[in-house]
């Protein structure tokens, strides 16, 4: 039977290694036992299930503060993955066809799955797709709320159909529906979902359908193991951090005196930007300091934990970083991480 535990230390549930306690911390690992923690949280909170509470998945992209969380944090572990079929009609164009296109192949992968356990599980299957997801962090339900994406990937180009949970209230009465949204339904968009940014906002991402191909092997691991070793070399994964602090920028809003100088540093994410971690390279901000909280030497669009770094460090770095930048190029930065306060 799934419990709710009492004054648990968020530290060591996310990448950075920072934040206090939460008031309540509830670990599921199905649907069902998600729908009865949801019950005893309302039961004890006398609120509807919705309110006061946080998801945390892999804790790859969140910033805890230093003061904790004085509510629920649902701890996803939901870890089933499986082939759900294939599509070897050739030329299949049929809209019925439960995977679409031929050689085309269907997987379900829970929320709370890995998205390195997930890329292995592509690795024994034979799956093609998720190569450029090689080294990233976190889960699979974190990595579709935020639209991952590197190397011209994005997770909207393998998903399927997303499962999620609903919380709503008649009268005192809490009903939980479970609801499956199309990939076009979902909008997906820069770094963004409707789980992130919508009107699903509220809801609990529970498995993810992908649609991914057949594939070599060996080739299929190789890309995966170049994309690893692309991020040991380029970023401070020696020291905790929760990945790119701020979303890269659009051309579009680079003023174009700025743009003219950085032009060789433009690429495709998956459309044109300037990496913001080269904007601040030449800004000069390399290496400054906020208490225990350190802009990387190696990738400056990431802060690392010196050792001793609280919430309120990275918080006051941040606003200084954005308001360098305002100030130097007229740029707003926009955050990728998610703040737990």
């Amino acid at each position: 039977m799934v419990s709710i535990q009492k004054d648990i230390s968020l530290k060591d549930l996310n990448n950075f290694k920072i934040g206090g306690r939460a008031k309540y911390l509830l670990k599921v690992s199905s649907v069902e036992e998600l729908i009865e923690g949801l019950k005893q949280w309302k039961k004890i909170s006398k609120k509807s299930p919705s309110q006061d509470m946080f998801i945390f998945g892999g804790g790859t992209n969140v910033l805890v503060s230093d003061k904790g969380f004085n509510g629920l944090v649902i701890h996803n572990k939901i870890k089933e993955i499986r082939i759900l079929g294939y599509c070897n009609l050739a030329g299949c164009t049929h809209e019925t066809c439960e995977v679409g296109e031929a050689g085309n192949i269907k997987i379900l992968a829970g929320a709370g799955v890995l998205l390195e356990d997930l890329l292995n599980f592509c690795v024994q299957n034979c799956l093609s797709g998720l190569e450029w997801a090689g080294g990233l962090p976190g889960t699979i339900g974190g990595a579709v709320r935020g639209n991952a994406g590197a190397f011209k990937g994005e997770i909207k180009d393998s998903a399927y159909e997303v499962e999620s949970l609903s919380t709503y209230e008649v009268g005192n009465l809490a009903t939980y529906e479970v609801r499956k949204r199309k990939n076009s339904e979902c909008n997906f968009g820069y770094r963004s979902s409707i789980f992130k940014d919508g009107e699903g906002k509220s809801e609990i991402i529970i498995s993810v359908e992908l649609k991914l191909q057949g594939g070599n092997k060996d080739l299929i691991k190789r890309q995966i193991e170049k994309k690893i070793n692309y991020r040991k070399e380029r970023h401070p994964l020696e020291y905790p951090n929760i990945g790119s602090i701020f979303k890269n920028i659009p051309i579009e809003k680079v003023p174009q005196k700025l743009l003219g100088g950085l032009s060789s540093s433009i690429k495709d994410d998956p459309f044109p930007i300037l990496p913001t971690a080269k904007l601040l390279a030449v800004a000069g901000l390399k290496g400054k300091r906020q208490g225990g909280a350190m802009v990387s030497e190696k990738h400056p669009n990431f802060i690392v934990n010196l050792g001793n770094a609280t919430s309120e460090d990275v918080r006051s770095l941040i606003g200084e970083i954005k308001e360098i930048i305002k100030e130097k190029y007229k740029l707003e930065l926009e955050e990728e991480i998610t703040y737990l306060n």
